[in-house]
């Protein structure tokens, strides 16, 4: 599943945070679920553990969730409840646990309770292996064209070193010869995607540089972060290289829904 190929050299020494805000609309409570007697966000923790981080702390809004981790002997931390983005987030308790700024840290969602421990391990030597960026991150390729043509379904366009050229909910890269006629009034989507478009699909995982994450909340909002809703935007339209490990598969599917929560407790058993 993994690259670790591509993210060839000594294994990264690295950090994991998790932050786990309780104010879910969808999910109310989400990192509390209760997934086979365990807290969601101490299952995403205890993934994490076996990464090989050299520290696991969830960073949170709520002591709740604070108490949950510490019965499980999982670190946590309170955090402002009122940051904009999980980013945010993590830049503020990079400052309470007064990580170095070369140091590495791998943002892990707190309603991911699947998350294989290698791809962690994975994104954070990607990084390492690339002291010209500032971020890593993962994507895979895309095959479907309902998911190509999804806007909930974000797309990353590559430079020949791996580096993240652009973000997109748009279908990119656009091939011009295949969707021309998607531009009539009558156009229904290609049966399939042409076999050379390297259509990649962007997995939410990150791996920073401390310091990218300090200077991060400063960063202006460009218009292009705006429209899309999308915070990786900012980095590159500050530029900031991001680097990014192709995987063969998708990860497994995180918690949203009532529905996602029902899956995830029936696969814990």
């Amino acid at each position: 599943m993994t690259g670790r190929s591509e993210a060839a050299g000594p294994p990264a020494r690295f950090h994991v945070l998790i932050p786990a805000r309780l104010g879910s609309q969808r999910l109310p409570d989400k990192p509390l679920a209760d997934i086979g007697g365990i807290p969601m966000v101490v299952r995403v923790a205890q993934r994490a553990l076996a990464s090989g981080a050299e520290r696991v702390v969830v960073c949170t809004d709520d002591q709740r969730v604070v108490d949950a981790c510490e019965r499980h002997d999982v670190a946590a931390i309170r955090t402002r409840p009122d940051h904009a983005t999980g980013t945010d987030r993590l830049a503020e308790a990079c400052a309470i646990l007064a990580i170095g700024p070369e140091e590495i840290v791998v943002n892990v969602q707190g309603d991911e309770p699947l998350i294989p421990p290698a791809i962690i391990r994975d994104v954070a030597d990607m990084l390492a292996a690339h002291p010209d960026c500032e971020i890593a991150t993962v994507a895979h390729a895309l095959h479907r064209v309902e998911e190509f043509f999804d806007p909930n379904v974000v797309k990353v366009v590559l430079d020949a070193a791996n580096r993240a050229l652009l973000f997109s909910r748009a279908p990119i890269p656009w091939s011009r010869d295949t969707f021309l006629p998607l531009a009539t009034a009558a156009a229904t989507l290609p049966p399939e995607l042409p076999p050379d478009l390297p259509a990649l699909r962007h997995i939410g995982l990150y791996a920073y540089r401390a310091g990218f994450l300090a200077r991060f909340p400063a960063l202006p909002i460009p218009a292009i972060e705006q429209q899309e809703k999308l915070e990786q935007l900012r980095a590159l339209a500050h530029g900031v290289a991001i680097a990014v490990l192709r995987v063969e598969t998708p990860l497994p599917p995180g918690v949203d829904t009532p529905a996602d929560l029902a899956r995830i407790r029936a696969w814990f058993g």
